[in-house]
């Protein structure tokens, strides 16, 4: 056998031993989740305080109606819900104001902060920090635009606050296309991407240390949280603020966990190319937050590693046993992602399953592009990622210094 071969043989046989370990590890992480699920959601619910609900808007996108009016539908005795925009005139922002007229019993208040400050280089966290400073309640629920939620979702997050120890609760998501499989290809592997690969990390980081981080899309929290991670205006500086109030809570031992109550992201139906660079920004922005774990998330990739196999196998003489080799990396994936969606709930989990071997090819290759640039695109800017995640703010005419 020439070096060649011997080089493709050997990668692909490491790679391949790690994503399988990988694999058995989501599916106890997956069993492990599903009962601590079953256990918490048989419990007797009378932890219910009054709670303010942010939700910062930003123009509008696919679903946001349906999106908003699920969060004035919530079974809960005593909320108030919070919008803040950046201008009056925002589109997001005149969505929420009309749909809140359909619900004139919910509490519903809406602010705007303007442009964000120099040093808010994340204006998600300008507008918090705004909706901070009008809400009523010294517990929070967050969300962001593209969270849809169930009547019991506020009931199901706040009692993760039960507890006065834990400061923080953030919880997983299934990845969700309005038009189901009518959607595009593109738009149906994101959603499975954000259901599987992001599951898959979290449940496994949980199971092996416990959760020290945080993520965004929905948090319930307290308002002193903010300022004991140092603050908005410091939070404010970074891309992944979630990440960096998490972890910073979690070296504080100041309690932060997964909930097992699982929401829906929704996931714009987009071109190929345009939900790509979508991905690549948060890749970007992972291998910022957290650098050696990025780099060891390459060997959890299945299915790169299995089209090595398969090309040993042609190139060596041995192409039925290459087709072994790649039919064993799909069967990985599909046991992967079966395990997730069915714990997350997911009705379409046989068809997010049966795509997930191609997801987890493009994954493979966000991961490689995200070493190739810190620059990414935002709404219709260029930043520029930093070492820890700290964006850096693009000049007047919209490149990053």
């Amino acid at each position: 056998m020439s070096l060649f071969l011997q080089v493709i043989f050997w990668v692909a046989l490491g790679g391949s031993v790690t994503s399988t370990i990988y694999c058995l590890m989501v599916m106890v992480a997956a069993v492990r989740f599903g009962a601590r699920k079953s256990r918490e959601n048989k419990a007797e619910i009378t932890f219910l305080p009054p709670v303010s609900v942010l939700k910062p808007l930003h123009g509008t996108e696919q679903g946001l109606e349906r999106n908003l009016e699920s969060f004035f539908e919530q079974d809960y005795p005593e909320f108030e819900l919070l919008f803040c925009a950046r201008h009056e005139t925002d589109e997001g922002f005149q969505l929420a104001r009309r749909v809140a007229e359909r619900y004139p019993q919910v509490d519903a208040r809406f602010v705007t902060c303007g442009e964000p400050l120099p040093q808010f280089h994340n204006a998600k966290v300008y507008s918090l920090a705004k909706l901070d400073s009008v809400a009523r309640h010294e517990l929070f629920i967050t969300s962001d635009a593209d969270v849809r939620v169930t009547p019991d979702y506020l009931r199901r997050m706040v009692q993760n606050l039960k507890d006065p120890h834990v400061s923080l609760a953030s919880c997983v998501y299934l990845g969700t296309v309005d038009r189901g499989a009518a959607a595009s290809f593109a738009g149906q592997l994101d959603a499975v991407g954000k259901s599987v690969e992001m599951t898959s990390g979290v449940l496994v980081a949980d199971m092996l240390e416990g959760t020290k981080f945080a993520l965004g899309a929905s948090m319930a929290v307290r308002k002193r949280s903010f300022q004991d991670a140092g603050g908005f205006e410091e939070l404010g500086q970074f891309y992944a603020d979630d990440f960096v109030l998490g972890h910073r809570l979690a070296e504080q031992g100041a309690g932060v966990r997964m909930a097992t109550h699982v929401i829906r992201l929704m996931v714009p139906d987009t071109s190929l190319g345009l939900s790509f660079r979508n991905q690549l920004r948060w890749m970007q922005s992972t291998r910022r937050s957290r650098p050696w774990g990025h780099l060891g998330s390459g060997l959890t990739f299945a299915m790169p590693f299995g089209l090595l196999g398969l090309l040993w196998g042609l190139l060596s003489g041995h192409a039925l046993w290459g087709l072994v080799w790649l039919s064993w990396m799909a069967i990985n994936r599909w046991l992967q992602a079966g395990s997730i969606l069915r714990v997350l709930g997911d009705p379409d989990w046989v068809r997010g399953t049966m795509i997930y071997p191609v997801r987890d090819l493009l994954g493979s290759m966000l991961w490689l592009g995200s070493y190739a640039s810190d620059r990414f695109y935002y709404r219709g800017k260029i930043y520029r990622l930093r070492d820890g995640g700290k964006v850096e703010a693009p000049d007047s005419s919209g490149n990053a210094h």
